[in-house]
């Protein structure tokens, strides 16, 4: 217990610097800038806004551990083999679902698009848990946008797609307790509000990260901001419908085979009360 608590001061640390440093970076970069606005080419300041949402979110995660009263679970060297595979599977499932199923819109420069990339942020969290499913699916969707025209958005896409496969993981199976869960109805009816929580924290944070997004840090006129707020909200939307839909069917399609393969993961190691296995045998059977 002892060592492990070591290694979470130590992860709370590094995160600590690393958001240290990248508010350094994000800053030198700004002062080299001249023209007041961010294009492609301010390599400083993206590579500062990347150094800033991994160090938050190393901080973030080694603090919560450290004040977790629960004991850290152990994964046997097999489990974590197969789960870091899993998650390069939905990492280029993911940058797939973004490349190749898009449609683009574009308003004064600047684009958006309908995509089935958050399809498999969410499914890849609710089979993975939050913090692999949306590491897998944010790392995806960034790679896609370096290679698709948006650049740009690159960090917001890290960020937003990362909080995706948060709150799905957090609902599905720190609230819902999910990988444990019987019947078909009850797993049916955690999926689509772990999906739909997920989504609809998308559809408002998305428009609204990227009005500030555009307008402050980009510079682009408020009228222009606006309008791709408003048609980001529509693009999201649409998004966040296709891809709720997507991943549950997907889920539960997916799961009795992985199940009967051995390739599910439990996510919670013990059972709980309420999933306590049924077919014991009774006193006097």
């Amino acid at each position: 217990m002892k060592e492990a608590k070591k290694k979470y001061a130590v992860l709370t640390l590094a995160g600590a610097c690393a958001a240290l440093a990248g508010l350094i970076t994000a800053a030198a970069g700004y002062r080299r800038n001249t023209d007041g606005k961010i294009t492609e080419e301010d390599f400083l300041v993206f590579t500062g806004f990347f150094l800033t949402i991994i160090g938050m979110l190393l901080l973030v995660s080694g603090l919560m551990r450290l004040l977790s009263r629960k004991p850290p679970v152990k994964y046997s060297s097999a489990e974590r083999t197969k789960r870091l595979a899993f998650s390069a599977l939905f990492m280029a499932l993911a940058y797939i679902g973004f490349q190749y199923f898009r449609f683009d819109l574009t308003v004064a420069g600047e684009k958006t698009a309908f995509h089935l990339g958050n399809t498999f942020v969410v499914l890849a969290a609710l089979l993975l848990g939050g913090t692999w499913g949306g590491i897998a699916g944010a790392a995806g969707l960034t790679i896609a946008d370096f290679s698709s025209g948006y650049v740009t958005s690159a960090p917001k896409t890290l960020f937003l797609k990362l909080c995706i496969g948060l709150i799905v993981g957090f609902v599905a199976h720190t609230v819902c307790h999910l990988s444990r869960a019987h019947g078909a109805k009850k797993i049916l009816h955690i999926t689509i509000a772990a999906s739909v929580c997920g989504l609809a924290f998308n559809i408002v944070a998305d428009p609204l990260v990227g009005y500030f997004y555009k307008k402050y840090l980009f510079g682009l006129p408020q009228d222009i901001a606006s309008t791709l707020a408003k048609l980001s909200s529509l693009t999201t939307g649409i998004n966040a419908a296709l891809s709720a839909l997507l991943s549950v069917v997907l889920y539960i399609t997916l799961r009795p085979a992985l199940e009967k393969s051995d390739l599910f993961f439990r996510l919670e190691k013990e059972p709980y009360p309420c999933h306590a296995p049924e077919n014991k045998l009774q006193k006097g059977d």
